[in-house]
């Protein structure tokens, strides 16, 4: 379970790009809500122990318990669908008392685990009918338990992030190939359904995000695209530095205005854009993929294909969802609710982000470079034995 390791081998620059963006995030939260400061600060916290006892676990030991880790996971999905507590129109929270858990963000991980090891052991035989559709259930239910909350965003995310860990498993270029002749004509089947007012595949109030965001001047969306609007002007507003830096107390603004609803959360980017302005952007920007690009240089050092699927699916996770949020919150994409990695408030998404980096950490302190060292190590002290 635990190892020793060398000093040396430990990802500290990955460890230093990840207090960065957590500073950043107290710093946002208490910016947007200062009553939730302390509490980011305890998730940040809580979170880097949760990472430091992982990142000196070894991960193939936990992959053992995949099962169970699975089995867990489904158990936790039940228990929100029969009796999670409800916000927004969604059961999406299991209420403790005196916190609010959200199983889904929890499950990105323990899917990412799950199938590390399941495509390793299955590395042979990847490409058969068998495999293939055993990968597909077993991604199903819970992907089918996370849509019936509803939960579109994490049905989706965890699908794409499904499709990237299967091609980095050496999924057939012939089948990805084929998938796409299927994939393309469905989607543009789904997106001619649910433009339809009468449509049943999504709900209403999804189907109203979509149609503010193809037609904006449409007066019915008005509603549903005015937080978008006013994302976009708080963003442009804070300029180079943003208004905290220069000096600018304008009362109209995304805090101090609440012209964004959940500006905390799901539009945590708009507060970074107007208090710090495009250089606070780019800092965010630039450790996001800092983190991620982390996550694949050590994917290309893990010792085997379990390691180098937990890295790239974690990057996975931190490049999508960061890029699905600035997309919300520049006006790119539909209005979709996706939190910001290590940025947004959310101490369920935090601490699962820091379980997930942790894996990663390991995966790298047992690179090859490490297991070559301890093989030759290994070999001097049998050649001195004898």
């Amino acid at each position: 379970m635990l190892k020793q390791y060398k000093l040396r081998f430990y990802n500290f620059r990955l460890v230093i790009f990840l207090l960065a963006i957590s500073v950043i995030g107290i710093v946002l939260v208490g910016s947007a809500r200062e009553d939730l400061k302390s509490k980011q600060l305890v998730g940040v916290i809580l979170g880097l122990i949760i990472m430091v006892i992982l990142s000196l676990m070894d991960y193939s030991w936990i992959s053992n318990f995949q099962w169970i880790m699975y089995g867990a996971n489904i158990v936790l999905l039940l228990i929100v669908r029969l009796f999670g507590d409800s916000a927004n129109g969604a059961a999406r929270w299991i209420d403790f008392g005196f916190i609010r858990f959200q199983p889904t963000e929890l499950s990105k991980i323990i899917i990412i685990l799950f199938f590390a090891r399941f495509f390793m052991d299955h590395e042979e035989d990847l490409n058969t009918f068998k495999t293939l559709a055993k990968s597909v259930i077993f991604l199903a239910i819970p992907l089918f338990l996370i849509y019936e909350q509803p939960d579109m965003k994490n049905t989706l995310m965890l699908l794409a992030v499904f499709c990237i860990l299967i091609y980095i498993a050496g999924l057939s270029y012939k089948i990805i190939g084929g998938m796409f002749l299927i994939i393309i004509p469905l989607a543009i089947i789904f997106v001619s359904i649910v433009v339809q007012p009468d449509q049943k595949l999504i709900k209403d109030y999804q189907r109203k995000r979509i149609m503010a965001f193809l037609y904006p001047e449409n007066e019915e969306y008005s509603d549903d695209i005015e937080q978008q609007n006013n994302s976009k002007t708080a963003i442009a507003s804070g300029e180079l530095i943003g208004k905290k830096l220069s000096g600018d107390k304008e009362v109209a603004s995304v805090n101090d205005g609440n012209f964004v609803s959940e500006n905390q959360t799901d539009f945590i980017f708009a507060v970074a854009g107007e208090e710090y302005g495009f250089m606070g952007c780019c800092s965010i920007v630039i450790l996001l993929l800092a983190i991620s690009v982390e996550c694949i240089r050590m994917s290309l050092r893990a010792k085997d294909l379990s390691g180098k699927i937990i890295c790239c699916g974690m990057a996975s996770i931190i490049s999508l969802q960061s890029f699905l949020n600035i997309c919300v919150a520049t006006g790119i994409a539909p209005n979709t609710g996706t939190p910001l990695p290590f940025v947004s408030y959310g101490l369920t998404s935090l601490i699962s982000l820091y379980i997930g980096m942790g894996m990663v950490l390991n995966v790298g302190l047992q690179s090859s470079a490490y297991n070559k060292e301890i093989r030759r190590k290994a070999i001097d002290q049998k050649e001195d034995y004898l």
